[in-house]
């Protein structure tokens, strides 16, 4: 099955993470475990998707949405998923162009996989066997 990228750039990943909530609010958290970090944007029809998606949609993985830009959009406020604005997130993950993932393993704080998103489908497909 093709992939949405040949191979993953080698790279490190945070521990921690800070950022502001889709209403303002202050989060920040540390990963734990492997995390699939989604990078979205405003105005993106994949974006929407995913963030409509249910929480097990991308298989059984923590996830984390993140965009550089807060939205007006009333899905991402109504999204069940933990979804943060953090520029300096995207930064650290060097993650430039959304819709795109990216999945860390917290504990080695390495990138073990990433690609751009079509679908949670899609996602899932890619990420699994980083997951067994």
């Amino acid at each position: 099955m093709p992939r949405s990228i040949d191979a993953p750039r080698e790279r490190s990943a945070p521990r921690r993470y800070r950022g502001r909530g889709p209403t303002g609010e202050s989060i920040e958290g540390e990963f734990i475990g492997v995390t699939l970090v989604v990078a979205i944007k405003d105005d993106c029809l994949g974006c929407r998707s995913a963030l409509e998606a249910p929480t097990d949609a991308f298989g059984d993985v923590a996830t984390l949405f993140v965009a550089a830009r807060p939205s007006t959009e009333p899905w991402w406020v109504a999204t069940r998923h933990l979804l943060i604005v953090s520029e300096e997130l995207l930064r650290d993950l060097d993650v430039r162009f959304p819709p795109f993932y990216v999945l860390i393993d917290a504990a080695r704080e390495r990138v073990l996989s990433e690609g751009v998103v079509f679908g949670p489908e899609q996602v899932r497909d890619e990420v699994a066997s980083y997951l067994m």
